[in-house]
């Protein structure tokens, strides 16, 4: 029973030292999967706290798996992005360890949005879950599946850092 206490203890100690974002000078690097129709990838994203609730950041995605109708190059398989995100999980009154996240991105394939969700286990080790999609598209003519990829809904899901 003592060990179970303690167990518990020093769960709580750590989870109430972590916290989801910080406000200006905050840094976060996740590490995740993609998954979208047609292809499944990895992607990375670093954000900057600029302010109290506020953050920019860079983000890039690389489509390892694709289906076997798809012919994509490296140009078709990959984006980068510059993001701006609006950390709103004190702002809404959510566990101090939880932040979420609405945000723009410009990519070298559309102007688009993502909401994103990150939960914090200790100060430098979370999970993350993120929803992205286009709200316009550079190129407006039909799209082969190649030209599709990141520019249609995405979902990822992976780790997050804090330091």
């Amino acid at each position: 029973m003592k060990n179970i206490l303690l167990i518990l203890a020093l769960i709580a100690g750590t989870t109430v030292c972590a916290q989801a974002y910080r406000g200006k000078g905050d840094q976060k690097i996740q590490v995740g999967a993609s998954f979208q129709e047609n292809a499944t990838g990895i992607g990375v994203t670093y954000d900057y706290g600029v302010g109290e609730n506020f953050s920019l950041g860079l983000a890039a995605n690389y489509a390892l798996g694709l289906d076997d109708a798809v012919d994509a190059d490296f140009d078709e398989r990959s984006t980068l992005a510059l993001r701006f995100n609006a950390n709103i999980g004190n702002v809404i009154n959510l566990d101090e360890n939880f932040d979420f996240y609405p945000g723009l991105h410009f990519s070298t394939k559309n102007f688009g949005g993502h909401v994103g969700a990150r939960y914090f286990f200790t100060n430098g080790f979370g999970l993350y879950t993120e929803a992205g999609f286009p709200l316009a598209k550079y190129k407006t003519e039909d799209l082969t599946p190649a030209e599709e990829l990141y520019n249609q809904f995405v979902f990822n899901i992976g780790m997050s850092f804090n330091f």
